[in-house]
């Protein structure tokens, strides 16, 4: 780029290209409420379709709302990011009409390689705990001025 960005409006940039191109969270219902270097704050509502035989939250989308929360939170400082390896443990149901809200930041960040914690909650709640180890690879999300480090 040309001007130079602070590192929180890096991060919001790095986000709102990266959200253009986001069909599966925007179509969930997912909306960004912060973004900062290594960090993520996202929400999510637990609509009809999201629920399971139980009448919870399917933990397939509580996994995709901290996965998408760590995939902005390690795409932040304008280096294209993907998934290396994640868990999550499940700690109380979500249900049918609750906010889901994922936090995620940055635990380390070393060469190619960052390691990020996830937690999901509904109000006071928590939901879910997730890792996720993320691997820098080839391009970034704006464009980088000849001479300009990335």
């Amino acid at each position: 780029m040309n001007i130079a960005l602070s590192p929180d409006d890096l991060a919001r940039a790095c986000a709102d290209a990266m959200w253009k191109e986001d069909d599966a969270s925007k179509g969930l219902g997912m909306k960004i409420v912060e973004i900062k270097p290594g960090q993520a704050v996202m929400s999510m509502p637990v609509l009809p379709h999201m629920v399971n035989g139980q009448r919870i939250a399917h933990g397939g989308f509580i996994f995709l709302l901290a996965d998408s929360t760590f995939a902005f939170a390690c795409n932040s400082r304008n280096e294209r990011a993907v998934a290396a390896q994640c868990d999550i443990t499940f700690i109380r149901p979500g249900k049918l009409g609750d906010v889901l809200v994922a936090t995620a930041r940055e635990i380390s960040r070393s060469g190619r390689s960052g390691i990020y914690d996830v937690r999901v909650t509904s109000g006071e709640v928590v939901i879910a705990e997730f890792r996720g180890h993320s691997r820098t690879i080839a391009g970034t999300w704006l464009p980088v001025a000849a001479g300009e480090a990335k």
